[in-house]
């Protein structure tokens, strides 16, 4: 997995025009999705992505152990900002609305970076070969949202329901991402939120 928190310049040493290329991880990543996404993700080479920013092979696997891991490139950074987030709670609102928010500020992006979001999103719900790793990221987030219910000592007798309001939140990420890359006339925080109110539960059911 690349590592999401690599943001430095990458340099080219091969003179491809007069001036060695530049740019970064974040940008290797964004130009690589688009090929994907334009061409095929198995018809696209590192070398159609190398070539696109005007870098060599050698510097894209500086950074990305395969193509598939620019997907990846924000992944920890994202992590780091949920867990952040869970951890700061003071307890005073309820957890559903704790997640939602920390769910989507820790998925939050620069406006210029829609297409990128877009793209992975597209690719992560598509392409066979990337759905693994994304399997991996989901359990992490599930983990800790486990987590975060357990250091409130909410429903800690509920093991059934905690591990159904964890598994909820990642089905809730999930759907409202599809819903958000086939209508391109809404935004991810709106559908992040309309999906995590449908199916993550506010608490366990009493009998």
């Amino acid at each position: 997995m690349a590592d999401g928190k690599v943001h430095a310049e990458v340099t080219d040493t091969v003179d491809r025009g007069g001036r060695p290329a530049a740019t970064s991880a974040h940008q290797l990543a964004a130009a690589a999705q688009k090929l994907f996404v334009e061409q095929g993700f198995e018809e696209t080479s590192v070398e159609d992505i190398a070539t696109a920013v005007r870098v060599s092979r050698r510097t894209f696997f500086r950074y990305f152990a395969t193509k598939a891991d620019v997907l990846w490139v924000e992944s920890d950074a994202e992590f780091d900002r949920l867990t952040a987030f869970l951890a700061a709670d003071d307890g005073a609102a309820a957890p559903r609305d704790v997640v939602e928010t920390a769910i989507i500020s820790a998925l939050a992006f620069a406006p210029g970076d829609e297409e990128w979001a877009r793209h992975r999103t597209q690719l992560i719900l598509t392409v066979p070969a990337v759905q693994f790793h994304a399997s991996v990221l989901y359990r992490q987030w599930r983990e800790a949202v486990a987590d975060f219910i357990h250091c409130r000592g909410l429903w800690r007798d509920d093991e059934l329901f905690v591990i159904a309001f964890a598994h909820s939140t990642t089905a809730a990420i999930m759907a409202g991402h599809e819903y958000w890359v086939s209508h391109p006339e809404t935004t991810l925080p709106q559908c992040l939120r309309s999906s995590i109110r449908l199916l993550v539960p506010s608490g366990p059911q009493t009998s």
